[in-house]
């Protein structure tokens, strides 16, 4: 790639950045803790979901420190809905060596970033451009998108070594005072026009004039990219399980998927309730159907059958047993159960209605 090219994209970007990028809260600060905070919740979420998220952590969390010293629970709870768990685990792993190694400051060094938990090129070049002017590459699905099309690039982009050549060029051709606008450019520029789904709006593209796809008339045949592999099936019944007051919570493991989260009890397709009732002390209790869900993870989709179980009468269970304010406050639900648990309540409210006007 020619550097002198890159420079002029560059160039037509930024200026276009500076006049019509989104007001973001995350923009609007060079603090490198906020701008690692904005970029790891950003992974895989959408921009709209993300600012209440945003807000609402560095307001109870302002600091590294407090990162640091945070109860896990705590830390669940507020990343509650946003999915992908190990995110926030690998950022407060990361907050912790901060502050034994760098007393507490983000370190403003490429190199010492990478070494962090949980961040990666992207995140360590994001941090090191716009918090602290370093010319690294940011290069995530939108950019390479971008530059797939404005080259007419035939390369994979879910190889390894793609990701990797775009980095090391788009570094040759960075200077420090820009590399933080040109990676906000180039994300900008992915996310609402040179979009993934459905037609780029070329039309606001500052780099049609220069965009080999563009002038092919074929945008969309870009970037070439291989399939995933077809994700696995997983078939659950899964219990809203209340006695009248309270509801029953389980802890997941603390490994693998959605690891130390709390879940509703449930079990596979094929295990037949009354097997799992009698392996969770559940006596007496009815049931009733619920409408099934289904959540998709990257690599398994779970295929949800939902009841509200009403128990009766039970011996003790290996659940706890919370009320909806304590849920709500304590207990941190993943998103592949909230439309279960929001179906739940109404009929656990229909419930006690019905009892109060027998």
């Amino acid at each position: 790639m020619q550097e002198q090219s890159l420079q002029t994209v560059f160039a037509l970007l930024t200026e276009w950045y500076h006049v019509y990028k989104r007001d973001l809260p995350w923009r609007r600060t060079k603090d490198p803790y906020a701008i690692w905070v904005s970029e790891i919740m950003l992974q895989q979420t959408r921009v709209e979901a993300v600012k209440p998220y945003y807000a609402r952590f560095l307001e109870e969390l302002p600091t590294i420190r407090h990162l640091a010293e945070a109860d896990e629970e705590q830390i669940l709870k507020l990343w509650e809905g946003l999915g992908y768990y190990s995110r926030v685990r690998n950022m407060q792993a990361a907050a912790k060596q901060v502050m034994a190694e760098y007393d507490g400051k983000m370190p403003a060094d490429h190199k010492a970033l990478l070494r962090l938990k949980g961040i990666g090129p992207y995140t360590a070049g994001a941090v090191a451009s716009i918090a602290f002017s370093l010319p690294f590459a940011a290069v995530d699905g939108n950019v390479l998108r971008v530059m797939s099309r404005v080259f007419a690039d035939e390369r994979d982009i879910m190889l390894q070594q793609t990701k990797k050549a775009w980095e090391e060029e788009i570094n040759d051709a960075l200077t420090g005072e820009i590399a933080g606008d040109v990676n906000q450019a180039l994300m900008e520029l992915g996310a609402t026009v040179c979009v993934p789904n459905g037609e780029p709006k070329c039309e606001n593209c500052p780099l049609r004039t220069l965009c080999l796809a563009y002038q092919k008339g074929n945008p969309m045949q870009y970037p070439v990219k291989s399939e995933k592999k077809p994700r696995t099936k997983e078939y659950l019944s899964v219990c809203f399980m209340t006695d009248g007051k309270r509801i029953a919570l389980r802890k997941r493991d603390s490994k693998g998927l959605l690891a130390n989260l709390w879940e509703l009890p449930h079990v596979p397709k094929e295990y037949a309730l009354p097997m799992a009732f009698a392996d969770w002390g559940i006596q007496q209790a009815e049931i009733k159907n619920m409408h099934g869900q289904k959540h998709i993870f990257t690599h398994i989709e779970w295929h949800m059958d939902a009841y509200f179980i009403n128990v009766k009468t039970m011996a003790d269970t290996p659940f706890q047993w919370v009320t909806i304010e304590e849920a709500k406050e304590k207990y941190a639900l993943p998103s592949a159960f909230k439309k279960i648990w929001t179906d739940g309540l109404n009929m656990l409210e229909d419930m006690e209605y019905e009892q109060l006007h027998l």
